[in-house]
């Protein structure tokens, strides 16, 4: 039995949703995101409770029964509160600045990197080493985090590179044959 497809979602107020067919849209004060599901699953919506239900316990509706409610309660948290994703860079001379809607980072390269970023997807630097991605959608906040990420991954040496705030890097010794050598 699903424990997390089970769980209904508490529609907070501000935030409608409707329902037609597998399609569903979720309008609030942030903003508006649609989604079409399987037909498989059938999602209900009474007195501002949203529930999700299964036709069957095979496998495969099972694990799409968690999915979906999952899915349908990121919408609703997005469109009532947003969502942020947190960003670091370390090393010397490593900064992040805004130009326009671009974000240019100076991470070692000999010319600085430019990231647009997508529709729906707003960055703020919050410092010179502080970049966040702000949007309504979590799956692209998490993707475009990524993307940024990607550019200078932290190294495992010296631990320079863009990580995600909170993120523990593992830090490798280094050539041990030249520690505590003598000649």
């Amino acid at each position: 039995m699903s424990r997390v497809g089970n769980r209904p979602i508490t529609v907070p107020k501000g935030v409608e949703v409707s329902i037609k067919g597998n399609e569903v849209t979720v309008k609030g004060p942030k903003g508006q995101l649609s989604r079409s599901f399987l037909k498989d699953m059938s999602i209900s919506l009474n007195e501002g409770i949203l529930t999700v239900s299964r036709p069957t316990d095979n496998r495969r509706h099972r694990s799409l029964h968690g999915l979906t409610r999952s899915l349908l309660a990121n919408m609703v948290e997005g469109v009532s509160q947003g969502f942020k994703k947190s960003l670091e860079l370390y090393g010397v001379g490593y900064r992040a600045a805004k130009s326009g809607e671009k974000l240019v980072l100076q991470v070692g390269y000999t010319k600085p990197v430019e990231f647009t970023p997508p529709t729906g997807i707003s960055l703020v630097t919050e410092g010179p080493t502080q970049i966040s991605v702000l949007g309504i959608d979590k799956e692209l906040v998490g993707g475009v985090a990524a993307k940024i990420r990607a550019v200078k991954p932290p190294d495992s040496y010296l631990g320079k590179g863009i990580k995600y705030a909170g993120e523990r890097v593992r830090r490798k010794a280094g050539k041990a044959g030249k520690v505590g050598r003598k000649k």
